[in-house]
């Protein structure tokens, strides 16, 4: 009777008054999704009710919309799935100008990188028409002090150094693994200029394949574990002492190694790594456009993107200067930030895991979708990882799994306060 009853209500219900979010796991402070309903009737003079849920997988989302039609109203897709949907005919253009001009905070708030970075995402296409940054970071070396030094993390022959062997964790994610191998494996053309990071990163050749796959081969013999999400805690264990990771996975474990004495750090490779986002999108079958608008305005407001930032850990696009304000940390080096903040932020003293210096930034490029060439790299993962996981992978991950929630539940309770312990 009350399934009966709540499809009833579902069905009545005006559809312009709904708003359908679809976003990543963990990837949003919730308690802002009742102030958006409440922000939005107060701008608009009409009710809408969120119905928020999530996915694990770009591919997931993407399937749903694609084969499915279904009608989200907006999704935050990672930026190689937003250049396929604009290839695809899947993105409704951003209506920016029905917005009122004193709380446009896409407008007032965008990086000039961040601008800079969606033009190149399609090159038919200005991404910025179609969709806005929420959250940015860079693919790098996370490391224990204790038993490697920085010139060893400095390159990505450390994944192969035998010293390191059973102590190394990799992300399991294909395409953010082959970037970075290529660009080092092409390190010495790139420094000749007889290629360009940009390149690299549209080559789906068969022998860019195989050369990457090659090394990953000689990369597998020593490697723990292929890692989604464990490896950060691996490594705040000192069961690893080498994680090829996240920019945002390797903060948290910074911090959270910090506090039990383990000391690690983050870097991005010397030859170049890439840099990813992930942004909000209008697709194709949405219903209500308006508040989709909205709940995008909504995101890039600074007080927003902060707890946003707070509460997932990672880094918002957002190139309002309270944003930069908020994570100076007078202890650290000063790093030149005027490419992502513009004039003013050439010497700002904030963890450059966070927001990577002008030198770094030069290095890293983004990842494009390979379109019909992405079997191939599928399936040379498939190939170089090996079909079966050994015994001491599968006790590491059953370890992992029993410290996970303990974790993620000491995370949630103290991201703030170390946070807030970081401004000085």
């Amino acid at each position: 009777m009350m399934v009966a009853l709540m499809a009833l209500c579902s069905c009545t219900e005006d559809r312009n008054q709904v708003l359908k979010v679809y976003n990543w796991s963990n990837y949003i402070d919730e308690s802002v999704i009742p102030e958006f309903e409440k922000w939005y009737e107060e701008q608009t003079g009409e009710p809408v009710r969120v119905i928020y849920q999530t996915f694990d997988i770009n591919e997931t989302m993407l399937a749903k919309i694609e084969k499915g039609h279904e009608d989200f109203d907006l999704v935050c897709p990672s930026d190689y799935i937003i250049e396929r949907m604009l290839d695809n005919g899947l993105l409704l253009p951003l209506d920016f100008a029905s917005l009122p001009e004193g709380m446009n905070y896409i407008k007032n708030n965008r990086s000039p990188y961040v601008e800079k970075v969606f033009r190149e995402i399609n090159p038919g296409v200005d991404a910025n028409d179609y969709s806005v940054a929420y959250m940015w970071g860079t693919t790098g070396i996370l490391y224990n002090r204790k038993y490697v030094t920085d010139e060893e993390a400095s390159s990505m022959e450390i994944l192969r150094n035998p010293k390191f062997a059973g102590k190394i964790f990799i992300k399991d994610a294909p395409r953010d693994v082959f970037g970075p191998v290529l660009i080092h494996l092409n390190a010495e053309r790139l420094r000749d200029g007889d290629v360009t990071l940009e390149q690299l990163m549209l080559d789906s050749s068969d022998e860019s394949i195989a050369a990457v796959e090659a090394f990953m081969k000689d990369v597998k013999e020593g490697v723990a574990g292929w890692e989604a999400d464990f490896g950060k805690e691996q490594m705040t264990q000192e069961r690893g002492y080498v994680s090829f990771n996240w920019s945002g996975d390797a903060v948290w474990a910074i911090e959270e190694a910090g506090e039990i004495g383990v000391d690690l750090r983050y870097v991005v490779p010397e030859d170049g790594s890439n840099v990813w986002f992930d942004g909000w999108v209008i697709p194709k079958y949405a219903k209500n456009v308006k508040a989709a608008t909205y709940f995008i305005d909504f995101m890039c407001r600074p007080d927003i993107a902060l707890r946003n930032m707070e509460v997932t850990g990672y880094v918002s696009a957002n190139g309002d200067v309270s944003v930069l304000e908020s994570q100076i940390d007078s202890t650290l080096a000063p790093v030149d930030l005027t490419y992502f903040f513009g004039e003013g932020a050439d010497s700002v003293r904030v963890d450059p895991a966070l927001y990577p210096d002008a030198s770094t930034i030069e290095r890293c490029t983004i990842l494009h979708d390979w379109g019909k060439d992405t079997p191939k790299l599928i399936s040379m993962w498939s190939r170089a990882k090996g079909d079966s996981a050994g015994t001491g992978t599968i006790v590491i991950i059953c370890v992992a799994f029993g410290a996970l929630a303990f974790l993620v539940i000491r995370k949630n309770m103290t991201s703030r306060k170390r946070r807030s312990q970081r401004k000085h």
